[in-house]
């Protein structure tokens, strides 16, 4: 049986703005095992980013258990957590946050910088990761001199370069047509098919739908949380494999 990589029991996350609590998440647990493709689906407010935040170890939870890779996170000090996240989570947010300063190979060999690998080595892997995702040819282009889809592939080679257990993204089709979306979709499916954990927390139903399991969230409870037969995105992958 495949190991957990995330699991969360019981947790609840609560913020105070001005002299209102503002209760995020109120008693939220699901684990998930290494090789699975979720996606996490709710509205706006509904509790899902609280839940990314929490799985990236960007936040820790007011009472319950959070464990990213055996690790539990509450205890945890900055350095701890920011190690936990360089070696474990990759992550692929909408706005790409892409340096424009830095050629496109100079962005995904940075998260290879803070992992302590020597400059050769990292141009090396980024190289690799570039080619995966089909952008060799732009390497030394800069993020303004590319599209919205290609920007997301440099994301997501920049997310997968230190071959990290989980690949989190944060509505990673929200600024991208149908066409472009369906291709980045893909190329989660290629990642998640060599092992890797991928996690997608979204709004949209069609990314929803396109996971083997989703966990819909409402009100920061789990509203469910159900295995499918993925459709949309990859109904389409399907499609053009049996043409």
């Amino acid at each position: 049986m495949a190991e957990s990589v995330i699991t969360m029991e019981n947790v609840k996350r609560f913020y105070s703005v001005g002299e209102e609590e503002v209760q995020a998440l109120r008693g939220v647990s699901f684990d998930i095992k290494q090789g699975e493709f979720v996606t996490i689906m709710g509205p706006s407010g509904s509790g899902k980013s609280t839940c990314m935040n929490m799985i990236g170890c960007l936040d820790r939870p007011t009472d319950g258990i959070v464990k990213i890779n055996g690790k539990e996170t509450a205890e945890m000090s900055e350095k701890e957590l920011a190690v936990l996240r360089n070696q474990t989570v990759g992550f692929v947010f909408q706005q790409y946050f892409l340096l424009s300063s830095m050629t496109v190979l100079e962005n995904v060999m940075l998260p290879l910088r803070y992992a302590g690998l020597e400059k050769r080595e990292r141009r090396e892997k980024a190289i690799v990761a570039l080619e995966k995702v089909g952008l060799a040819d732009r390497m030394n282009h800069r993020p303004h001199e590319l599209s919205g889809g290609q920007k997301q592939r440099v994301a997501i080679a920049r997310a997968t370069v230190t071959e990290p257990k989980i690949i989190l993204a944060d509505e990673p089709t929200g600024a991208l047509d149908s066409k472009t979306s369906k291709n980045v979709m893909d190329l989660f499916w290629e990642i998640n098919e060599k092992g890797t954990t991928v996690v997608i927390v979204t709004h949209d139903p069609r990314v929803g739908a396109s996971s083997k399991r989703c966990i819909r969230i409402f009100d920061g409870l789990i509203q469910s949380d159900s295995e499918q037969i993925p459709a949309g995105f990859e109904k389409e992958k399907e499609e053009e494999k049996n043409a």
